[in-house]
């Protein structure tokens, strides 16, 4: 899905990927569907789309903005169906438009075909090119268009044949929802990258959805993880099984347990909130420290710091408060009002702070802008010592398979020491994460993850040029 891994938020923190829901044979499929891309609005928040479909006819709407915004009532009770699609996406910069938000959706040879992908493929300009050359005409900048022509021009070979051609031509990563007039299919890579699951609906129906706590929500039992180079195929014959891929080693994002994933998620089998309470653990065991008290820039080092805490003794607190009430917009302040952005969102609780010694806890940096405003907070408010720990490795490496990092020389941790960066950021102190203590946490191997943000080694390579020529255009 992801158009450029270079585009990342001002505020220097990597934004979110994107959300995928599925319903088969539900009543109101588009309404669970609904629900599901409402616990999954932590993966992206730029736009919102379900697609549903009652057997014979096909119905969509998409639109810019959160869930709820896009949605009401009346809206939903126009995609009537036992079954549906919903996709939602993150921010990009440059690619902020109706024409790139998904589902997306064609009707080729009077088949309709709906497809809501979460990753980013490395092969797309070559296959881009070759269907250009064979007449295909696109319609988006979306990589996930590619895989609507690919079944196009297979799909007369039947469903089934048509999946494995088209997707075993794919190189990346990709979880990805199909719809057709009467079937829903689930297509997860052979590296399995992206999350993805399937669980049972009250009524014997089906979900299935980027993380568990989309399941939670309709109260679905969860079942399994779709397997990686699992083709899934559910329609009123069953549910069928293809594997059309030579099994591989898995590759599984590993940032989705740092950061991404919601905590009350199972992302790969592991429970995403014990994990990072145990990175936190780790981190007080490879580095300890004298301290007044540990806090977290909530929410994102929440459950990290939970676990420092409870490991090393030293009390936890919440020196800064979050504004949960901020919209996406607001009126802006005057030039004087220094760090204005930062501080309506978190503000420091003075008479904590005053005269500490405080630790840090962040699950990771990466830009670090919006961390040097934080700190000066801190010291602002009174602050006497101020160190960060950090629950990952230090970020030194873009990611080409769905995640919004930007080039390496952007990564303040790719050209910069420990030292340096405590420095830029005004801390006293700066400590990682270790690689090894990072995998100890998840409880798998090094061998289950993919860890090329951190150490460099890329799974799949990927296209080097289309990713020089998306820096050098935006």
């Amino acid at each position: 899905m992801l158009q450029s891994p270079y585009l990342t938020d001002p505020s220097g923190r990597p934004k979110h990927e994107c959300g995928v829901c599925g319903i088969f044979d539900h009543a109101d499929a588009a309404k669970l569907t609904y629900f599901g891309l409402y616990a999954l609005q932590h993966r992206g928040q730029e736009s919102a789309g379900i697609v549903s479909s009652n057997g014979e006819k096909v119905f969509i709407h998409k639109d810019m903005g959160l869930v709820p915004e896009v949605f009401s009532e009346s809206r939903l009770e126009k995609l009537p169906g036992h079954m549906a699609v919903g996709h939602v996406r993150y921010s990009t910069t440059g690619a902020s438009n109706i024409i790139n938000t998904q589902p997306l959706m064609v009707t080729h040879k009077g088949k309709t075909l709906a497809v809501a992908h979460n990753g980013n493929l490395v092969n797309t300009i070559e296959l881009r090119r070759d269907l250009e050359e064979k007449g295909s005409i696109f319609q988006t900048t979306m990589d996930s268009e590619v895989v609507l022509h690919l079944m196009a021009r297979t799909i007369d070979l039947g469903l089934e044949k048509a999946l494995q051609e088209s997707f075993t031509a794919l190189k990346g990563a990709y979880s990805i929802l199909l719809m057709t007039q009467d079937t829903l299919v689930a297509v997860r890579d052979p590296n399995g990258f992206r999350p993805l699951c399937l669980g049972k609906l009250n009524n014997g129906g089906w979900i299935v959805a980027s993380e568990t706590c989309a399941l939670d929500l309709v109260e679905a039992q969860y079942i399994r993880d779709i397997k990686p180079g699992e083709v899934l195929v559910i329609n009123e014959k069953g549910m069928t099984s293809l594997f059309p891929w030579p099994e591989r080693n898995t590759s599984f994002c590993i940032f989705e347990q740092v950061y991404f994933a919601r905590p009350d998620s199972d992302i790969f089998g592991i429970n995403v909130y014990q994990t990072r309470k145990r990175m936190g653990a780790i981190l007080a065991r490879e580095c300890p420290m004298d301290a007044d008290f540990v806090m977290p820039f909530p929410d994102s080092g929440n459950y990290a710091a939970i676990g420092y805490s409870q490991a090393s003794g030293i009390p936890l607190e919440m020196g800064v408060i979050r504004n949960h009430y901020v919209g996406r917009t607001f009126i802006q302040p005057t030039q004087s009002m220094r760090d204005f952005n930062v501080r309506v969102k978190l503000n420091p609780v003075r008479s904590l702070l005053q005269g500490k010694r405080v630790i840090i806890v962040e699950d990771s940096v990466i830009r670090g802008t919006t961390g040097k405003s934080r700190v000066r907070s801190l010291r602002d408010a009174g602050a006497k010592e101020v160190h960060m720990l950090v629950s990952c490795p230090p970020t030194r490496h873009a990611c080409y398979y769905g995640i919004d990092f930007p080039s390496s020389k952007e990564l303040v941790a790719s050209n910069h020491s420990s030292k340096e960066i405590a420095e830029h950021l005004g801390l006293d102190s700066i400590y990682y994460l270790s690689l090894d203590g990072l995998v100890e946490a998840t409880g798998l191997t090094r061998d289950d993850f993919c860890l090329a943000c951190y150490n460099g080694n890329y799974p799949i390579p990927p296209d080097l040029s289309f990713h020089k020529d998306v820096l050098n255009n935006n």
